[in-house]
């Protein structure tokens, strides 16, 4: 266990390291070329800011992974041996679905590419993912499902990965909050699996942290004036979303025996990524309920509705964060008392309930000022 926290250690700095390397020499390519984010009404941001973060996260996070298991490799280590042995056809096909999902993304960021078409994308990588072995195989109690055939199975784990990737992508609203979030899950799901012993899967989120880390800190903390800010793009939101499903599903695969805070690993599963994923469905439905179209942006996400009560974004984003915290603790302690389908409705109503009563505060400053502060 010792020497894979190491490990772990190892390739989150190697990933940290590299990211600060290449994302400094991807801003500069992007103020020579004028690659901008453009500006409009629905864009928070103002001045002109490189999208193209998300090109570093994909070879940074597979060569700190590679290069650190290579090494073990080298070295001859039985222990890294095993661990490979034990992963590595999931690997193989979650690599083709990462460079797949990220061209889509670099390709989006560059010259667009219609919703259509990145959903029919996803839908591909899902099967990748489904082709490698990895699909959710029991609900362990939610909605009285227990374990269930390949076709159900499969069909549920496609969903999850279309589902989770678009999450992500869509909170990717205000600076740093789709990284903030994605890094508190892969440091949860780093937790998981080095507790469980799917060593490879944790070296995996090591890795991933490192590269948000570093993004992390250009994307909040860096200056339009001084061109050091930069946006991950949906190279960056899609690619991560999609390993953030691939670690979801992942969990549904471990050892109950092996799982800390209780037996029910579709609580240990979701929980990381509650926060995005509720924020989509209730504005999925929002836009439906108005007549618009459910894949189109608009100015309705949790974070939309924390700027309309006046605050800036650093202080939504810190909310925001806290709240995704709370919410994974709660699950967390709750997962070993209370049945799946409990769990996930309380997390439902407690959700609805917090974004009505920041509807009604939103309305009531409305009237007050006497003009539209949200949508």
């Amino acid at each position: 266990m010792d020497f894979w926290i190491s490990n772990y250690v190892v390739c989150l700095l190697l990933a940290v390291f590299i990211t600060g390397m290449v994302i400094p020499k991807i801003l500069l390519i992007a103020f020579r070329r004028n690659l901008f984010d453009d500006v409009n009404e629905r864009k928070i941001h103002r001045g002109v800011i490189p999208r193209l973060g998300g090109i570093a996260f994909v070879p940074t996070i597979l060569f700190s992974c590679f290069l650190v298991l290579g090494v073990g490799l080298r070295l001859d280590l039985s222990t890294v041996q095993s661990a490979l042995d034990k992963s590595f056809v999931s690997m193989m096909f979650l690599v083709c679905a990462l460079l797949l999902m990220f061209l889509v993304g670099i390709a989006d960021d560059l010259i667009g590419v219609r919703y259509r078409a990145k959903f029919i994308f996803q839908i591909i990588c899902g099967f990748l993912l489904v082709g490698s072995g990895m699909w959710i195989h029991n609900l362990y109690g939610f909605l009285g499902i227990g374990e269930w055939g390949v076709i159900p199975g499969s069909l549920m784990t496609i969903f999850l990965i279309i589902y989770v990737t678009n999450a992500i992508n869509l909170i990717d609203g205000i600076d740093g909050l789709a990284s903030g979030v994605s890094m508190i899950a892969f440091i949860f799901y780093s937790y998981l699996y080095l507790q469980a012993g799917e060593y490879v899967m944790g070296i995996i989120c090591g890795a991933s942290v490192g590269t948000l880390m570093t993004f992390f800190y250009y994307n909040v903390f860096g200056k339009s004036q001084n061109h050091t800010k930069i946006f991950m793009g949906d190279a960056g939101s899609l690619t991560i979303g999609l390993l953030l499903s691939f670690m979801s599903i992942g969990v549904f695969d471990i050892d109950t025996v092996s799982l800390p805070y209780g037996e029910n690993a579709m609580i240990l599963a979701i929980a990381p990524i509650l926060l995005p994923c509720l924020d989509v469905v209730r504005v999925f439905f929002h836009r439906i309920r108005r007549g618009h179209n459910p894949f189109l942006p608009d100015k309705c996400h949790i974070h939309h509705k924390l700027l309309a009560l006046g605050l800036v974004q650093w202080q939504a984003l810190i909310i925001i964060l806290i709240t995704d915290s709370v919410f994974i603790i709660c699950n967390l302690l709750l997962s070993s008392v209370f049945n799946a389908t409990i769990i996930v409705a309380a997390d439902i109503v407690v959700w609805t309930l917090m974004n009505m009563l920041l509807t009604h505060t939103i309305r009531g400053r409305e009237k007050s000022e006497g003009k539209n502060l949200y949508e």
